[in-house]
């Protein structure tokens, strides 16, 4: 029976560079890695990310496509082309998913064809593009709608979507009932929690209000066998060690949720 693998997120190494990532996830018994492109100049260079997964004996599984505001510029400002590029990136490096954001409301031509276009490289390349939910911008004046079509995938006609528990967080949404409408369009989970904060927080699981470990258990006992990806901010380890016994509770806690799951499956 197909099982889920559990990701480190390069982000989640943060401030340390994206090779540390590798090297951290070797070392506490992480399936794979998934890379965040545009935040270092490695991230970027797919030849130098297929090296050091070897090195470490780490896949790169998905990959991050630079769709965040902050990394328009890499790989080219073409989007279509980031994301085709994205999705070579990953078959090269033996993975299969490509996280993608929506497109920015500045972004018109991009998104006005978006939905349609997804649902086109999926049906071409050989790995799933799984589009993210984000949350609506949130100011002192009020909301500002910054994605096309919008920030809540569900009602568009998406194959696969990534499910982010800190975003559920920042749009004042909870992730259970995200799990629930999705079912099988769930493709991919980013594992991180928040207090509704404003910001993007990406706390650690279980430190916010979206219920995170029940959230794994429900997906795992509805049949989801899709990567489970830590994806948090470990900025307040005080030091290489506390960030990697952070990182290691995560897994365990992952791992005992995922066996458990699978043998009620069985």
């Amino acid at each position: 029976m197909p099982t889920s693998k559990v990701l480190l997120s390069t982000t989640s190494v943060y401030p340390e560079a994206s090779s540390s990532a590798f090297e951290l996830a070797a070392a506490l018994g992480y399936d794979g890695v998934e890379l965040m492109v545009g935040v270092d100049s490695l991230s970027t260079d797919v030849d130098a990310v297929a090296k050091l997964a070897e090195y470490h004996g780490v896949p790169v599984l998905a990959i991050h496509a630079p769709t965040l505001l902050v990394t328009q510029g890499t790989w080219g400002s073409d989007s279509w082309e980031k994301l085709r590029r994205s999705g070579e990136a990953v078959s090269k490096l033996g993975g299969d998913v490509v996280v993608v954001h929506p497109p920015f409301r500045w972004q018109r031509e991009y998104g006005a064809e978006f939905v349609e276009g997804i649902k086109r490289l999926n049906a071409e390349m050989d790995v799933t593009f799984a589009v993210e939910n984000m949350y609506p911008w949130r100011t002192p004046a009020g909301h500002f709608q910054a994605y096309l079509p919008g920030w809540d995938p569900t009602p568009y006609d998406y194959d696969h979507l990534t499910l982010d528990l800190s975003h559920a967080s920042t749009s004042q949404r909870q992730a259970m009932d995200f799990v629930h409408s999705w079912g099988e369009r769930l493709a991919h989970l980013h594992l991180t929690d928040g207090r509704g904060s404003m910001k993007d927080e990406h706390l650690f699981p279980g430190e916010g209000d979206q219920d995170a470990w029940a959230v794994v258990e429900e997906a795992i006992r509805s049949g989801y066998t899709g990567h489970i990806v830590l994806e948090v901010s470990s900025r307040r380890a005080r030091s290489r060690h506390e960030r990697e016994e952070l990182l290691s509770d995560s897994l365990a806690t992952i791992r005992s949720i995922v066996a458990k799951g699978v043998g009620e499956r069985l």
